[in-house]
């Protein structure tokens, strides 16, 4: 559990958290893998969501997931691309978080194991992105500040 002096820290810098949906590279999952090789490639992106036409996040695909279908015994080949779709191709086991549901702490155990989170709202539409850089510079700026709004006295050991 966070102590409550770290927590409203890290509350101050909560809203910077979220890369909005908007600014997010995503594809549908019904979108040929040919189409999402592109997207992932031009944005130089590893990784990202894959929605429905509600704009619900059904899955992750990364461009490992699409090369590995280009692989051939002795060459690479972009067939495959335009044969697929990205739902038969995606990661359809990932977390997702809803702020309103999620703590602070929960958040970054599931960014221990994840570069990024998408953000869901009640209904489950994505609304963006919560990645483990954002975390990093929310830590980054509490070292920074801890001591200009906050005098820490260090407690003297239980002796008996």
């Amino acid at each position: 559990m966070f102590s409550p002096t770290i927590q409203r820290l890290i509350e101050d810098k909560a809203g910077a958290f979220l890369i909005p949906a908007s600014r997010i590279a995503c594809v549908q999952a019904d979108n040929p893998l040919y189409h999402a090789f592109l997207v992932l490639t031009k944005d130089h992106y590893a990784k990202i969501p894959v929605l429905d036409h509600q704009q619900r996040v059904v899955g992750l695909l990364s461009l490992s997931m699409i090369t590995d279908k280009m692989l051939k015994n002795t060459e690479i080949s972009t067939e495959p691309l335009n044969q697929l779709t990205v739902q038969t191709v995606m990661q359809t086991h990932f977390a997702t978080i809803n702020f309103a549901q999620t703590t602070l702490e929960a958040q970054l155990h599931l960014l221990i194991n994840n570069a990024f989170l998408p953000v869901v709202n009640d209904r489950g539409v994505f609304q963006g992105l919560l990645t483990r850089r954002e975390w990093i510079k929310t830590f980054n700026y509490i070292a920074h500040t801890f001591d200009n709004k906050y005098q820490v006295k260090e407690m003297a050991a239980n002796l008996e």
